[in-house]
This record gives structure tokens, C-alpha cells and sequence, in this order.
């Protein structure tokens, strides 16, 4: 088919200057435009510049593809507008029908598409969107956070790139909302299982406590948190058994000097288990195991 000449100057320059546009677009923003990837059932406007005939509307079939004029089926499923600007002018060109074909391509509609909701959160699972939503909107739509949600949230973006961002969600309302991101159509979204201290004994409320918001806990907070030291207690014989790599080691902890401000509070790491024995002796022998395995029935408490 020979080639067609309806480009005049004035067309070239536009169709430069359009070029130049989705350049600097796509250096200004990379991620966006990654992230608004084409899938089946999306509504496009293909639009080719002073080639009003071969503009059009067009849906995405269920195979990715589209059908154009004078080029027939062109696979745009999976590619950001940019990419499937440049597939379609580089098949008009292929063709011979156009020599500087200035495409632009537009997501009108998205079509209703999925975001899977992974970890601590109510409803694991997938929820299906129709357009890009708030981190804080899809974590709604699945049930919102347990109470055992760890609040550093990772985001891997659909398409090809899987680029992988890390949020987080505070407890505070307003820097939750500053925080949030755009979520976009399939994207997973995954929340660990935050950390947890357990404080066992002679305390007022033993049990584990959740390493909410920051994920730092120290000696002192964590025993405030478990309502304090009781009366009874033998703060001379408190012990910190740390898990690592399943092997379990235990020290003797200075509380009192910690208490005094003559020895640093230091920082608990998750599963700790701190143990503050009772006064009387048959408690201050109890075995390691047995401390571990107490901790399996243990309350677990969010609040602060």
C-alpha cells in the first residue's frame, strides 16, 4: 500500500511538539505512568494526529488487543499510554501508511480490575477497583488492620516493573492520611505481622504486647504497658530470653538499675519474652521452657 502524504508542516511540528510532551511527561513522573498500565475491558481514545479517519474509541478485548483501522489487532494489554502510543504508530509505520504518525493513547474507563490485600488485615483477599484509590481506601475495603498489624505496609506495583515501595500507615489520623499513596489496579498490597513483647510474672496484666506504629519497644515501656511491677515481685531475679534463630538464650536484666536511670533502657526486639518472678522461691527456678511455652496462652493487647 503506498504511503500517504496527509501530513503537512504544520503537522510535523505539532506531532514534534506532542513527541517532545509525552517525553518530558515520562521523565517527570515515571512511576504514574507505569502504574497506569492498559488491561482488558478498558475504554480507550486513540487519537493520531491530522488523521481524524483513524482516530477512535476503542475497549480492550479480553486477550489485551485492540482493533485499528487499516492495521487491524494491536496487543496494548499490560503497557502504560506511552508504550502503546509508540506500538501503534510503529505498526502504521511498518505498514507504510504513515511516515511520522503522532499517536496518543487515553485510559478513558478502566475497567473493573483487582488489588490483592495481603497479611494483617480483616479480609484478606482481593477487592476490585475501577480506578486508582488511597492506600488508607483499599485497607477499608478489606476490613481494615487487626490489631496485630505490623504499621510498615510494602505496595509491589503491577505491569512489568513489580517496583516495590514501603509505607507507613501511623497510628495518628493525620500522618496516616499525609502518608497514604496511590493504589492502582493490580497492585498488591502486603501488611506483616507486627512484632510482639511478652512480659510474664509478677505484673499487673502479663501477656505479649503489640510493637505498634514504630516497632520500638524498650524495658520500661513494655513493663508500663503490662500495668507495672507488682508488690510481690523479685525485681532482683528478672530475666530477658530472646529467640534467636530458634534457639532460645536468657541473661538476668538490671531492672532496678534500669529503674534508677543507673543502667540504659534498652531496646526489646520481637518475641522477647521479659520475666519477673514472684517472691517466693518455687518461681524464681522456673524452667526457660516452660516460661516460652506460657507464652503460646498469653493475652495479646494492641492499646497503648
Amino acid at each position: 500500500m503506498p504511503m500517504r502524504n496527509g501530513f503537512s508542516l504544520v503537522h510535523a511540528i505539532l506531532a514534534l511538539l506532542l513527541l517532545i510532551g509525552h517525553s518530558s511527561a515520562q521523565t517527570t513522573d515515571p512511576a504514574t505512568h507505569e502504574s497506569l498500565l492498559i488491561g482488558p475491558g478498558d475504554l480507550l481514545r486513540v487519537t493520531v494526529l491530522g488523521e481524524s479517519e483513524l482516530s477512535q474509541r476503542v475497549r480492550v478485548r479480553d486477550s489485551g488487543s485492540v482493533t485499528l483501522p487499516l492495521i487491524g489487532d494491536v496487543k496494548l494489554g499490560g503497557l502504560s499510554t506511552d508504550e502503546a502510543s509508540n506500538a501503534i504508530a510503529h505498526k502504521y509505520i511498518d505498514a507504510q501508511l504513515l511516515k511520522h504518525p503522532a499517536v496518543s493513547v487515553f485510559i478513558e474507563e478502566y475497567a473493573t480490575q483487582t488489588v490483592s490485600i495481603l497479611g494483617q488485615v480483616a479480609k484478606p483477599g482481593q477487592v476490585s477497583i475501577s480506578t486508582p484509590r488511597t492506600l488508607v481506601d483499599v485497607l477499608s475495603m478489606s476490613g481494615g488492620l487487626t490489631e496485630v498489624a505490623d504499621r510498615h505496609i510494602t505496595v509491589e506495583r503491577g505491569g512489568s516493573s513489580h517496583e516495590v515501595t514501603e509505607v507507613f500507615l501511623s497510628n495518628k489520623a493525620e500522618d496516616a492520611l499525609n502518608a497514604n499513596i496511590q493504589i492502582y489496579p493490580g497492585d498488591k498490597v502486603l501488611v506483616p505481622k507486627a512484632g510482639i513483647v511478652y512480659v510474664m510474672g509478677d505484673v499487673g496484666r502479663p501477656g505479649g504486647y503489640v510493637m505498634q506504629n514504630n516497632s520500638r519497644l524498650t524495658v520500661l515501656e513494655a513493663i508500663a504497658m503490662a500495668a507495672g511491677v507488682n508488690k510481690t515481685a523479685s525485681e532482683g531475679h528478672v530475666r530477658l530470653i530472646r529467640n534467636s534463630n530458634g534457639q532460645f538464650h536468657e541473661r538476668e536484666l538490671p531492672l532496678k538499675q534500669i529503674e534508677q536511670g543507673k543502667a540504659p533502657d534498652e531496646l526489646l526486639q520481637a518475641d522477647d519474652v521479659i520475666y519477673i518472678p514472684f517472691s517466693f522461691g518455687k518461681n524464681v527456678v522456673m524452667a526457660t521452657n516452660s516460661i516460652v511455652a506460657s507464652t503460646s496462652s498469653a493475652l495479646i493487647y494492641a492499646g497503648r
